[in-house]
């Protein structure tokens, strides 16, 4: 589906165009055109393929969706693929992707299972005409930037549900299951954020430092600005991952803590009621020749030996933390 295509020349707006028309625009001097798309056909793809002059595997990585992150160089044209990551009001992370082809004279973007627009980032281009006259080079940026920034709020709520979730460990206020499945749940939510990022680490740094593609020229700054950021989520990644890891392994000794408090005091009942229990196995036995057995004060005083006995034991228990 066809969102935009609108033509731009000298960093300034020309008009918005029907796709009939891209090959005009294409071949006049200081001219690009940035054409988008969402979730589009094959026929749709196949028309761009032709008139942009577009590598057949890159539009067939576009095709079949589900890419890693990654930047390739067919020629002049580069081939951007970006995880468009939303999260949802259930704290689901969900993956869209964006195809990004850049040549001397156009853009063209395919978004592909994501609601994510990039209306804001047009917008900001046109209001950036001294940005925009660099040509399509920029606008690879401005794409590439906002992605990126969408990350940030993503690892900060990331880092919120660490605090929570750290919080309820020491305060026992969920259950050793649940408080687990939580833990693991959002590990795997900093795996696919990590899974967005670690990739263009290295893609994002050809673009800026030794042989910088044509159209990336004259930019390499805020090419390696957007590697900066990169580098920061990843460490604040490496970071969360740390600190869950750490938080899991304090969850299991406090576990393997509550697990043998629960031993001790069942260990101290026992031995509670082990004491009168082996008084009264040795006086019912029977035997005749037991002196004890003909005494008067026998019963009550077995009975009081008892008490005494499991009041020390008892008062034992309690001053070494058992009971």
């Amino acid at each position: 589906m066809l969102i935009n295509c609108v033509a731009y020349q000298n960093g300034k707006k020309l008009a918005d165009i029907p796709h009939t028309d891209i090959s005009e625009y294409v071949q006049q001097p200081g001219c690009f055109v940035w054409v988008a798309l969402r979730d589009p056909s094959a026929e749709e793809l196949e028309e761009m393929r032709k008139e942009f002059g577009l590598h057949e595997l890159a539009v067939e990585d576009v095709t079949k969706g589900h890419q890693l992150p990654k930047i390739e160089e067919y020629g002049d044209t580069l081939f951007v693929v970006l995880h468009l990551l939303e999260m949802d009001d259930a704290g689901k992370i969900n993956i869209g992707e964006v195809g990004v082809f850049v040549g001397p004279n156009y853009v063209l973007s395919v978004r592909s299972h994501s609601g994510i627009n990039f209306l804001n980032v047009r917008e900001r281009c046109e209001r950036e005409p001294h940005l925009l006259k660099f040509g399509a080079g920029f606008v690879l940026y401005a794409l590439m930037d906002a992605v990126i920034d969408r990350y940030i709020p993503i690892i900060q709520t990331l880092e919120i549900e660490l605090e929570q979730v750290e919080a309820k460990i020491f305060s026992g206020g969920t259950t050793t299951r649940a408080s687990i499945e939580e833990m693991y749940g959002l590990k795997r939510k900093l795996m696919l954020v990590q899974h967005s990022v670690t990739p263009l680490l290295e893609a994002v740094s050809r673009l800026y430092g030794g042989r910088v593609p044509q159209v990336c020229l004259d930019l390499q700054e805020y090419y390696r600005d957007i590697f900066d950021h990169l580098e920061r989520i990843s460490r604040t990644i490496d970071g969360l991952r740390d600190i869950l890891s750490t938080a899991i392994q304090v969850n299991l000794s406090m576990i393997s803590l509550n697990e043998s408090a629960v031993t001790k005091k069942l260990a101290a009942w026992a031995a509670l009621f082990a004491v009168p229990t082996m008084i009264a196995g040795i006086y019912g036995m029977n035997f005749e020749n037991m002196p004890e057995l003909k005494w008067t004060l026998g019963y009550p005083l077995t009975l009081f030996l008892m008490g005494i006995l499991d009041f020390a034991l008892w008062w034992r228990f309690r001053c070494a933390g058992w009971l």
